[in-house]
């Protein structure tokens, strides 16, 4: 009777003390990947693996529509993929990576500056941008590779090397993007924003840019009728007449304003109205023609592009162009402190 109640007793105790030591046996080789390994003893190394996940974890999609006008419609395009195709469209593939990086942070500053301020109701649908001067010039992957044939493929893995290596930055003034103004070829100074555009910004201010010499456009002359000039200003310009008298000139050397007659004309007028290259021109009258001569190429005001590549070619980075350009700037690096941008947080104070 004593030997049945002892085998009972030691049957009952193995069916207890068996399960628990194979969960012992097998729970240091489990293969779940936050587990963690036999070797390491640290409980916290689930916690690690779990952060690194979250490090990881993908922000929102930032999308830019843009209003293609050739082909009226609204076109979704990846922020990334756009910042791309407006690398593309301004700045020449051939020029220095530096370069093209520092196109790249002012492109995708300029559109992050548009989406926080919200949708432009001049455009149609929800579209922020237009594909063409008037904002950025843009052309998706598939535009170029009709145009550049067989290097599209080389131009635009250039391209897009460029973007990644600044993908999420953008520079900031006092916190928020600024307006990242860019242009092709200075006169060997940018302008002042309040000269050009009659409103002052502390970071677009006059530099010395004497790279852009280097340029195709530096210089350039064109001759009209003496009739179609006096056509185009509403204004008689008798033989005779000194066109380079009663000229006021910028901090950066353009036209500020010039006098014909009784008429005075702001520089950016002349410019517009005569289609020039620049605000920064020499014009007088030989016989029934004005002849006049112009240097630099676009409106002068922040970065101008064949001076970020003369820096580029000196050994500057494209942080030292951006700073050289844009006074007194910050560049974010922080993704998702862009990615606060273009959510419009209408409580944000915007610049005028």
């Amino acid at each position: 009777m004593k030997k049945l109640i002892l085998t009972v007793v030691l049957f009952t105790g193995l069916l207890i003390v068996l399960p628990a030591l194979l969960v012992l046996f097998y729970s240091g080789t489990s293969t779940h990947p936050l587990a963690a390994p036999a070797s390491d003893p640290d409980s916290d190394t689930i916690s690690s693996y779990q952060d690194e996940a979250e490090e990881y974890k993908p922000g929102p999609e930032v999308v830019v529509p843009v209003y293609r006008e050739g082909q009226d419609k609204v076109e979704d395009v990846e922020l990334e993929d756009y910042v791309a195709g407006v690398v593309s469209a301004e700045m020449p593939a051939a020029f220095e990576m530096e370069a093209l990086k520092a196109q790249a942070l002012v492109a995708r500053t300029f559109v992050v500056k548009q989406m926080k301020l919200g949708d432009d109701e001049s455009l149609p649908e929800d579209a922020i941008v237009t594909d063409t001067t008037s904002h950025q010039v843009f052309k998706n992957e598939e535009e170029w590779e009709q145009e550049w044939g067989a290097e599209a493929e080389d131009r635009m893995e250039k391209i897009n090397s460029a973007v990644e290596a600044t993908a999420g930055e953008i520079i900031t003034y006092d916190g928020s993007p600024i307006t990242a103004s860019f242009f092709s070829t200075s006169n060997g100074h940018t302008e002042n924003a309040e000269e050009y555009w009659e409103t002052s910004l502390p970071y677009l201010q006059s530099v010395e840019s004497p790279w852009d010499v280097g340029s195709p456009r530096y210089e350039n002359t064109k001759r009209y009728p003496v009739a179609e000039i006096e056509q185009r200003l509403g204004v008689s310009i008798p033989e005779g007449t000194d066109l380079q008298e009663n000229i006021e000139r910028t901090e950066g050397n353009r036209i500020a304003s010039v006098t014909i007659g009784n008429t005075t004309f702001h520089g950016r007028e002349i410019r517009e109205l005569l289609e020039l290259d620049s605000s920064d021109f020499e014009w007088q009258r030989e016989g029934e023609e004005i002849v006049i001569h112009t240097k630099g190429w676009g409106h002068g005001v922040g970065m101008s592009q064949y001076g970020a590549d003369g820096m580029a070619k000196e050994g500057n980075n494209y942080r030292q162009i951006v700073d050289h350009y844009y006074q007194d700037v910050e560049i974010a690096e922080d993704s998702s402190h862009m990615e606060a941008y273009v959510l419009n947080d209408k409580d944000e104070e915007t610049e005028s």
